[in-house]
């Protein structure tokens, strides 16, 4: 049965609490209503219907309460601004019209109280519930305290929690006191104290609470039961000595969701209609609902296409450029058909299981509840998985025809609690081999291995400043404790939360209450671990300092922007003349390999020294992408044209020789469509006009010497 809550909140609308205290410069009334804002419409997101919310208002204006009117002394100036009941948007709203501070100093704080008792004792009756009274006052109105001892008897006896939240009350262990305090006030802080340390309650300053709120509150999730059953060594229905278990199986870990949005059109768009599913109808918005139409291509249907029913569509599985139809009747053939289980296959030392193969999602497997011979039966299991340090493979199907998949099983042992551990494991399919080179080793073209001395490898004394500085960088137990001492694990899994998760709800809350106002900044806490702690960092500096000067940091100089001149080549870092290197007739390329055109093609325009080497170059490359085209196996080839053309063309641009890539793909086209390049290969002409701004003719608005307009370049693949 779900929880149910009775929270009454008594604010203090004194006139008191519209002044500006200790250097703030909102009222009191509103700095407070900062942190009761906050928790109301936390209960108002929550959308449960018995987290129920009372408000009562003290040293208002007027008088509106039960016991007033029944003639009783003493409740004057309190007033219920709302009764005990579920809370709305809409409801927030209009309580936050009501909560303005007054132009009274009279009425009882005590006296609110114990009109709020009286509110959750008549709503609550004696059912089960979760009562609170949070009082927020500035300590400045009266406080009677005749009747502490019955008061303080009767909200224990009620089960009530009292929390006292004061604005500017004073806090040693907070670290705040208030300077000039009236004398008034601080009989009141101790008569609120004294109350509230005999009810058992809550008592603090206003400043530690709202400190709080930038803290994340993690959402209580039920414990969701993934499987229940019996887990299972052998086949019990034809070994009698086959292991079976019967247990309960939860989540470890699970991703936590982001909240949705929904499409709605704002008031000044809506029409009346039908209101949204699950939403509370406001004046704001109008649902938006969707609706989908299937059509297909029908010469004699009115503009070529008709409307068919979504019940005559049928399941089309790509293959290749087509589709394999399956219909519904013949459907589960494609599914396996499974049985509900979750079966041991066998075991694994724990030296042998590499980590990166969990997949996700964790879950804990318990014995079943209020069976000790289960219990047992899984104890013995799982320390004898501990002190053999093992870990079993199991495949687990949750429910009769959901997909198989295996998962590993690994002894969790604490005092008073024991549990299996599992994590999905991966099918073939799901590992992805990829060959990257050792860094530890060098291996030659011929099969040498190389192990020191050598550019590509570390030397000793590099490895011993990086080791140095990882060891000043650690953060294990960089965290301080009470007493200032790095004792304490830094960023454990309790303190970090979910930024985008946690930046949305906090956005989402405040702009429920404060609809006109700009989103709070981001808070502090949400960016702790966003870079490591300034102090680590100091602390490493010198280390990194040894690492830079031992692994012969540089600068890369920035990338030059705008057009570079011929011959104007950059220096390399290291100063070697790459030019005079290349420039010898030896090393000089003349011709363009097919098989490495690209590469080929631009060293041998960048150190051509006659525009009529770059011309050679060009015809070259016009001639391979030709060959790639006539020698294409269907479409092939037409990848690599693509992109040695495209390669082609930025180089034109480049040296400002548009001229050769023009003529060219003018002479390209008339060959391609005539079909002398291996016959139809229209295709590819599609397939270029796809990209015609990187394939296109250079026209002058790329290039200042190009002799074709932009008007022209347009015309060009129109033809």
């Amino acid at each position: 049965m779900a929880d149910k809550e009775a929270t009454v909140y008594i604010i203090d609308l004194g006139s008191t609490m519209g002044d500006c205290n200790s250097g703030r410069t909102e009222s009191d009334l509103n700095w407070g209503m900062r942190y009761v804002w906050d928790k109301i419409s936390t209960t108002v997101s929550a959308s449960r219907k018995t987290w129920t919310i009372g408000v009562v208002g003290v040293r208002t204006n007027e008088t509106n309460n039960p016991l007033h009117e029944d003639g009783q002394d003493g409740y004057e100036h309190i007033s219920i601004l709302q009764e005990i009941g579920p809370m709305t948007l809409t409801g927030l709203h209009e309580l936050q019209d009501r909560i303005k501070a007054s132009d009274t100093e009279e009425g009882d704080s005590i006296s609110a109280i114990v009109t709020a008792v009286d509110m959750i004792e008549k709503f609550t009756k004696k059912l089960k519930y979760k009562r609170k009274i949070i009082l927020v006052t500035d300590g400045e109105g009266s406080v009677d305290p005749d009747d502490f001892l019955d008061i303080s008897a009767k909200i224990k006896a009620s089960g009530i929690e009292l929390v006292v939240l004061g604005i500017d009350f004073d806090d040693a262990e907070f670290g705040f006191k208030e300077e000039d305090k009236s004398p008034e006030k601080q009989k009141n802080e101790k008569l609120l104290k004294q109350l509230v340390e005999k009810c058992n309650g809550l008592y603090g300053t206003m400043a530690e609470a709202i400190d709080e709120l930038d803290i994340p509150r993690l959402k209580y999730v039920r414990p969701y039961k993934t499987y229940a059953g019996p887990l299972t060594l052998g086949n019990p229905d034809i070994h009698p000595d086959a292991m079976c278990i019967n247990v309960e199986r939860y989540f470890k870990t699970h991703k936590a969701t982001i909240p949705q949005a929904s499409r709605v059109v704002l008031s000044s768009q809506a029409v009346a209609g039908e209101e949204m599913e699950g939403v509370e109808p406001t004046g704001t918005f109008a649902a938006v609902k969707n609706a989908r139409t299937y059509k297909i291509n029908d010469p004699e249907a009115p503009g070529g296409k008709r409307d068919v029913e979504f019940e005559s569509l049928a399941k089309g599985y790509e293959y290749g450029r087509t589709a394999v139809h399956i219909s519904e009747s013949e459907y589960n053939i494609t599914k396996i058909e499974t049985t509900k289980s979750f079966t041991i296959l066998g075991f694994i030392h724990q030296e042998k299981y590499d980590p990166f193969l969990n997949m996700g999602t964790t879950c804990q497997t318990i014995a079943q509840q209020f069976s000790d011979a289960d219990a047992l039966k899984l104890s013995s299991l799982i320390h004898s998985l501990h002190e053999l340090d093992s870990y079993a493979v199991a495949r687990i199907v949750t429910k009769d025809g959901n997909e198989p998949a295996l998962v590993l099983l690994a002894p969790h042992i604490e005092p008073q609690f024991e549990c299996l551990y599992d994590v999905p494991l991966p099918f073939a399919e799901d590992v992805r081999n990829y060959q990257f080179p050792p860094l530890d080793k060098v291996i030659t073209v011929t099969g040498n291995t190389i192990l020191e001395n050598n550019r590509l490898l570390p030397s000793r004394e590099l490895v011993d400043a990086m080791d140095d500085y990882v060891d000043a960088m650690d953060i294990s137990s960089w965290d301080k404790d009470g007493e200032g001492n790095h004792s304490l694990e830094y960023a454990a899994v309790e303190d970090v939360f979910c930024p985008p998760l946690h930046r949305l709800n906090q956005v989402i809350r405040h702009r429920a209450i404060y609809p006109d106002q700009p989103p709070p900044p981001t808070a502090p806490i949400l960016l702790k671990y966003s870079n490591p702690p300034e102090d680590l960092v100091i602390k490493a500096k010198s280390k990194l300092a040894d690492l830079i000067a031992e692994a012969n940091v540089k600068k890369v100089p920035p990338k030059a922007k705008g057009r570079r001149e011929k011959g104007a080549k950059p220096q390399p870092i290291s100063g070697l003349d790459v030019d005079a290197l290349l420039n010898q007739p030896q090393n000089k390329r003349t011709k363009i390999e097919p098989d490495n055109a690209i590469p080929g093609f631009k060293q041998m325009v960048e150190y051509a020294s006659e525009e009529s080497e770059i011309e050679d170059a060009a015809n070259q490359m016009g001639g391979i992408i030709r060959s790639l085209i006539t020698n294409s196996l269907g479409d092939s080839g037409y990848d690599r044209a693509v992109e040695n053309l495209g390669v082609f063309r930025d180089t034109m641009v480049r040296w400002e020789m548009p001229d050769l890539y023009n003529s060219f793909l003018t002479d390209f086209k008339k060959r391609l469509l005539s079909g002398e390049l291996g016959g139809d290969r229209r295709e590819l002409w599609w397939q270029m006009k796809g990209a015609r701004g990187a394939l296109g003719l250079i026209d002058q608005s790329v290039s200042e010497p190009s002799k074709v307009t932009s008007e022209e370049a347009a015309e060009f693949f129109k033809k």
